[in-house]
C-alpha cells in the first residue's frame, strides 16, 4: 500500500481519498521534526486522531500525550491546569499543583479548540512556545519545560485575529505547519471504509454484520454536516436498534433519506424510482404514526396495494 500510495489506514485514521493520502505523507514528513503544528477542520472531522498520529508516529511517542479542550474549562481553572500553582496562590489552592506543561515533559500537549483560549492565557502560551519557560500561578520562579505543543481549531483564526479575540503573534507562532482536514462531504469515497470500520468497532452491541449495497447510495448522497462523528453515531445507533444481520435502507433515519429527497431537484442516476417510493412510504408511515389506512388515503392507493408495497420493500 505504501508503494502504491493507496493507504486505507494510517494509525487510527481511516481513508483512501487523495486528500487523505496527501495528509498521511505530510504527517510522515513531520514525524521527526519538532515544528509546531496547527490542525484545522470542521467539528467531527477527526482532528484528535491527527494529533495522536503526530505524537505516536514521532520522536516523542514514548512520552505522554495529554489532551485539553480549551473551551471546556473556565479561564482560571484552565490557567491552573496548564501552568500549575503553588499553595495559597488563590482561594482553594491548599497544595502545590504541577501543571500539564510540566506533566507532559518529553511528550506532547494537545490543545484542542485553541480558538477558545482566553486572551490572557494566549500571552503566556506564546512565552512557552518561544522560550520553553512557564511560571506556576503564585510563584516567582520560572521552570523550563520540554513539551511539544499541538493545537487544533474549527474556527477561522484569521478572522479571530481581525476581531481581536486571538493574538496575531500567537497565530503566526502556532501556524508554522497547518494540517487541514477535509470534511466528509469532500471525501465520500471513504464512507464504505468508515462504515465497515465502525461496524467492527461497535459489533459488541448487536448482531449487525454488514450493510446492504443500496444503503451506500443514500449515505454517499447525504452531506454529513456532523462529519465522521455523525456517521459513527449513526452506525453505532443502527448496531443497537437493528435486529437483523444487514442494515437496509428502511433502517436509515428520515433526516438522511428525507433530507436528500427534499433537496434533490434533478435526476440522479444513483437513486432508483423504487428507492424513492420506498423512502416516501417510510416517511408517510412515520408521520402518520403507522396508520396504514390514513397513509393509503394520502398516497391515493388502496390499503391492499399499500400492504403489498410494505411487504415488497420489507418495511
Amino acid at each position: 500500500e505504501r508503494e502504491l500510495k493507496v493507504r486505507k489506514r494510517f494509525f487510527n485514521i481511516i481513508g483512501k481519498d487523495e486528500k487523505m493520502q496527501t495528509l498521511y505523507s505530510l504527517i510522515e514528513d513531520l514525524k521527526n521534526i519538532e515544528t509546531t503544528v496547527l490542525i484545522t477542520g470542521e467539528s467531527g472531522t477527526g482532528k484528535e486522531r491527527i494529533a495522536e498520529a503526530r505524537h505516536y508516529g514521532g520522536l516523542r511517542s514514548q512520552g505522554p500525550l495529554v489532551k485539553v479542550n480549551c473551551s471546556a474549562l473556565s479561564e482560571t481553572l484552565l490557567e491552573s491546569e496548564l501552568f500549575g500553582h503553588v499553595k495559597g496562590a488563590f482561594t482553594g489552592a491548599h497544595d502545590n499543583l504541577i501543571g500539564l506543561f510540566e506533566a507532559t515533559e518529553g511528550g506532547s500537549l494537545f490543545l484542542d479548540e485553541i480558538g477558545e483560549l482566553p486572551v490572557s492565557i494566549q500571552a503566556k502560551l506564546l512565552r512557552v512556545l518561544e522560550s520553553g519557560e512557564i511560571r506556576r500561578l503564585g510563584d516567582s520562579k520560572t521552570v523550563f519545560v520540554d513539551t511539544r505543543i499541538i493545537t487544533a481549531t474549527n474556527k477561522d483564526l484569521v478572522s479571530e485575529v481581525r476581531k481581536g479575540t486571538f493574538r496575531e503573534d500567537l497565530f503566526f507562532r502556532i501556524n508554522i505547519v497547518q494540517i487541514s482536514l477535509p470534511p466528509l462531504r469532500e471525501r465520500k469515497e471513504d464512507i464504505p471504509l468508515l462504515v465497515d470500520h465502525f461496524l467492527k468497532k461497535h459489533k459488541i452491541h448487536a448482531n449487525v454484520k454488514s450493510v446492504c449495497p443500496d444503503v451506500f447510495k443514500w449515505l454517499i448522497k447525504y452531506d454529513w454536516p456532523g462529519n465522521i462523528r455523525e456517521l459513527e453515531n449513526l452506525i453505532e445507533n443502527l448496531s443497537v436498534v437493528v435486529e437483523k444481520e444487514k442494515i437496509d435502507v428502511c433502517d436509515l433515519p428520515g433526516n438522511i433519506c428525507g433530507k436528500i429527497m427534499r433537496n434533490s431537484n434533478k435526476f440522479d442516476e444513483n437513486i432508483s424510482l423504487s428507492d424513492l417510493e420506498k423512502q416516501y412510504i417510510m416517511d408517510a408511515l412515520s408521520r402518520m404514526g403507522g396508520d396504514k389506512r390514513r397513509v393509503a388515503e394520502i398516497l391515493g392507493i388502496s390499503l391492499k396495494t399499500l400492504y403489498n408495497k410494505i411487504k415488497l420493500y420489507g418495511l
